[in-house]
């Protein structure tokens, strides 16, 4: 091995390992009888997409539990793959195409899918390439896209034997319409924004009287299709009209006055319009009193032919003005008043949805939800956090059906076939649908040109991307799967469906015993679910290219490195809560990597120098001889470290188990072990104690380096080659460090602690006092009980060592010390004498001018406070800052004067 370089390089590391890592197959899981798996299938981004910091953030939480259970001894398979994303690829091809002046109807089905195929093996692999710069120890070999064939055959199978158990149909229904894409979305595939607009109040005349009925509608243009009036049968001021008609202003078409339930009576005048075809309240409206439903759009969103002649090719907003406006004209406009209500829209291209009546596939999903809602209930698959248990039992048990038909041309086609005679079924090949239709061979079968959605084939992820529905023994034994981390807006869209979706399909599968699977622990498609927390900029906002405030995560990382990244981002995310991120805030990753690096140098340096040429060859166990204070103390905190790391991960606290490893490597490693056992490699004992000692401290690092690996894999592979001779093993999968209770020792950990304190104390001592750093100083303690005496007793050569003290004297009498500087630790009183040390008029002078400097600051900054003009009109964090200084300097000024009264 090469010595270490002065400072780390991220770039002279990273790809240098990923690459080996790849090269020996190390990412790779596979079937081990004698090993518990530990199973990830990864949430598949869309092959369009490239990496965001909400990437980052699930992908590196995903990792970190990956290598941790790798190294634990688990047979860890971390499933990877891609979402075929059927609008939003569609929504990228055909905008490549437009640049050249091409539509997709100018290429026609067959050809523009084979531009999607084209444009996805030239652009789809982006992302993939980034998460491997994140670090990403994904088992590429068994990679996956939601199309390729295996999965492909999967969704036919599904589809199939859905159809066959009758929770497949087809049937005319009001779906969520996307007039730009022309084609259905579910209800998940819908965001609601809140909207200011209008509420218009349009009367309906009385057939036979002067009386009108008055209703209130936000889309006055689908009046055109009312079909009846409703009012509440309990409403007593309409029971009279209720089986009259009214006449349907501008369209002149009689219309039945209704009693229904559904009938909120305090809205408006407690009548309202009935559009069928237009809202999906209004279709069961008509369902249950047989009313005509009246399509008054096409696909487009363009009045057709269903309205009067003046209305027809209008688009619906334009169509909207023109009623409005006619309706005010011929005396039908009662009022309108402004309106704040919620608007869907378009997830994919936010345009407003119409709420439209068409011929679409559906799936049953009351059948499946009962299952998938038991399992969550009785524990069997947990949230983390449990909030989103609430959220998931309310829908599940709300649960409508799932339109799953797709108008577009990019994604898996429905494999439902149709007859000469107009008979249909579906099938897995044109062969088997001419079998189930009873035709003979060669009889010309038609397929349904609508494609599934993209979660059609997403449900399916945790068994289909393990081969099924081929039975094999990667399937009986990678799944359940174990974890999935994912975010919490798509707990409908995929999480509650795959949990559906495995129940209903893997049962009757051979599970790992290879007896058919019965039992909801073995149906269930993982048993933890992380739901991640929504990255955030400094401010608060969520990050959006439209803020411009969402830093792109290669340029984080050529700038700190993907350990700094991942470090930060994990120290930064606490379970459940958003995360406030800068690309500044990496300071504190690359800071880390920093101190690790140059901890590791400063022991392979006395390693070379203690050991000779050949340096120091490690033990694989602990060098357990001459053992002091300071080595039991930090083996008590190594093994604290190592339960709480591991508790804080199978809790799913990552943000903790990131804190404890940054706590035990910067504080207790480096800032005081390495100090503490300063003073044993350059002190008076043998060297073959050194060595010893030495060996121990190297041991220690080692630990440690296993303990952050699955955070900064990088850095800590690279110093983990240098410690040893390896033999071309790796730390990727070495041994994680088991706790040992024999080590831990409370009492040992609060003397140490104690002392510390001491020790800091000593040094702030020094400082406020300006005593150079060459001086040595005496001590003066007056103990607060004889075991403080004990322990400075006990400790006293790194008391004299760490704090450049002389002696260490015990007070006998309640007078202090003259001309003394003090603190207080843990009841004891620290002193330390001054005369002798500091030329006392100087440092008196120097104190009083700095008191005073600083009290006309603190006279400036209040007055400054003090001004209205300033407060009012000066940014907020600006003022904020001022405060700050004024407190600080407020503070300072009473330190200064505490130790120029010690000086009296």
């Amino acid at each position: 091995m090469q010595e270490l370089q002065k400072a780390y390089e991220p770039k002279n590391v990273e790809d240098k390992w990923y690459s080996r890592w790849e090269s020996e197959n190390l990412f790779h899981g596979t079937v081990k009888k004698d090993r518990q798996p530990y199973t990830i299938v990864i949430p598949p981004p869309n092959v369009t997409g490239i990496l965001t910091m909400g990437h980052v953030l699930n992908n590196t939480i995903q990792d970190i539990l990956v290598r941790w259970k790798r190294m634990q001894g688990f047979e860890a398979c971390w499933v990877p793959g891609t979402d075929h994303a059927g609008i939003a690829t569609q929504n990228a091809v055909e905008k490549a195409l437009a640049k050249d002046g091409i539509r997709r109807h100018d290429l026609g089905r067959e050809k523009f899918v084979e531009r999607v195929w084209q444009w996805k093996e030239q652009y789809g692999g982006t992302i993939i390439r980034q998460l491997k710069k994140l670090g990403t120890s994904c088992d590429w070999e068994r990679e996956r896209f939601t199309m390729d064939q295996g999965l492909s055959d999967a969704v036919r199978e599904v589809f199939v034997r859905m159809f066959d158990k009758g929770l497949i149909y087809r049937g005319k229904y009001i779906v969520n319409w996307c007039t730009y894409h022309q084609t259905a979305l579910s209800d998940d595939e819908v965001d609601y924004v809140e909207s200011n607009g209008n509420l218009w109040h349009i009367r309906y005349p009385i057939e036979g009287t002067r009386e009108f009925a008055v209703v209130a509608t936000t889309r006055p243009e689908t009046m055109l299709g009312d079909t009846a009036i409703a009012v509440n049968p309990r409403d007593e001021r309409y029971k009279k009209m209720v089986g009259k008609f009214a006449i349907l202003p501008l369209v002149n078409r009689r219309i039945p006055i209704i009693a229904d339930d559904y009938v909120d009576e305090t809205f408006g005048s407690g009548m309202v319009k009935v559009t069928p075809a237009h809202d999906p309240n209004d279709f069961l409206i008509g369902q249950r009193h047989n009313l005509e439903q009246i399509n008054i759009l096409d696909e487009k969103g363009t009045l057709n032919s269903s309205v009067p002649d003046q209305y027809r090719g209008l688009e619906r907003t334009e169509g909207r003005k023109k009623v409005v406006k006619d309706l005010e004209v011929q005396g039908f406009l009662v009022k309108t008043d402004p309106y704040t209500h919620n608007i869907g829209k378009c997830y994919r291209c936010h345009t407003v949805i119409e709420p439209y009546l068409s011929d679409q596939w559906f799936v049953k999903m009351k059948p499946l939800a009962e299952p998938a809602l038991r399992v969550v209930r009785e524990g069997k698959i947990r949230f983390h956090p449990q909030r989103w248990e609430k959220v998931y039992d309310h829908w599940m048990t709300n649960i409508r059906d799932w339109c799953i038909s797709r108008q577009i041309w990019w994604g898996h086609r429905i494999p439902v076939y149709y007859g000469p005679d107009g008979a249909f079924t579906a099938a897995r090949s044109e062969d088997e649908a001419r079998k189930r239709l009873g035709l003979k061979a060669g009889t010309p079968v038609t397929q349904d040109e609508d494609v599934l959605d993209t979660w059609f084939s997403s449900w399916l992820w945790p068994f289909s991307t393990l081969g099924w529905p081929h039975d094999n023994e990667d399937l009986r034994y990678f799944n359940p799967t174990s974890t999935l981390v994912t975010g919490p807006d798509i707990i409908f869209f995929w999480v509650a469906r795959m949990i559906m979706a495995n129940m209903e399909f893997m049962r009757g599968e051979p599970g790992s015993n290879g007896a058919p699977r019965t039992a909801d622990d073995q149906l269930v498609p993982f048993r933890d679910v992380y739901f991640t927390s929504i990255i955030r900029d400094a401010q608060g906002r969520k990050m959006s290219k439209s803020l411009g405030n969402s830093p792109d995560p290669l340029d984080v990382i050529d700038q700190y490195g993907a350990d700094a990244l991942r470090f930060t981002i994990a120290y930064l995310s606490p379970l459940g809560q958003d995360v406030l991120f800068s690309s500044e805030k990496c300071e504190l990753g690359r800071n880390f990597a920093n101190k690790i690096w140059n901890a590791g140098r400063f022991l392979l340096m006395n390693k070379a120098e203690l050991g000779g040429p050949s340096g120091i060859i490690q033990n694989a166990t602990l060098p357990e001889e001459h053992l002091d204070l300071a080595d039991r103390w930090i083996l008590s905190r190594l093994h604290h470290t190592i339960g709480s790391f591991n508790t804080s991960l199978t809790e799913f606290h990552l943000n903790e188990a990131s804190k404890a490893i940054y706590d035990f490597i910067w504080h207790d490693f480096c800032d005081w072990y390495v100090e503490l056992a300063k003073t044993r490699f350059y002190g008076d004992e043998p060297e073959e104690t050194k060595k010893i000692v030495l060996g121990r401290a190297l041991w220690i690092f080692d630990r440690a380096l296993r303990l952050l690996h699955p955070i900064m894999p990088f850095v800590t592979e690279e110093l983990w080659q240098h410690l040893a001779e390896r033999d071309g093993a790796s730390l990727m999968v070495a041994q994680f460090p088991a706790i040992e209770s024999r080590w831990i020792d409370q009492k040992t950990e609060d003397e140490m602690a104690f002392v510390q304190d001491v020790i800091n104390a000593i040094r702030n001592i020094r400082g406020e006092n300006n005593i150079a750093p060459s001086k040595e100083i005496k001590v003066q303690v007056r103990h607060a009980s004889r075991s403080s005496a004990a322990t400075l007793n006990l400790y006293e050569k790194y008391l004299k060592k760490l704090g450049r003290v002389s002696s260490i004297e015990s007070l006998p009498t309640p007078d202090n010390p003259r001309l003394s500087s003090s603190a207080v630790v843990g009841g004891s009183e620290i002193f330390v004498p001054l005369e002798g040390l500091i030329d006392l008029d100087v440092e008196r002078g120097r104190l009083e001018k700095e008191i005073a400097r600083l009290q006309q600051v603190i006279e400036a900054t209040g007055r400054k406070l003090s001004n209205p003009s300033f407060v009012e009109r000066a940014p907020k964090d600006v003022v904020d800052k001022e405060r700050e200084k004024l407190t600080s300097f407020q503070a300072t000024v009473e330190k200064l004067k505490a130790n120029l009264a010690h000086l009296q």
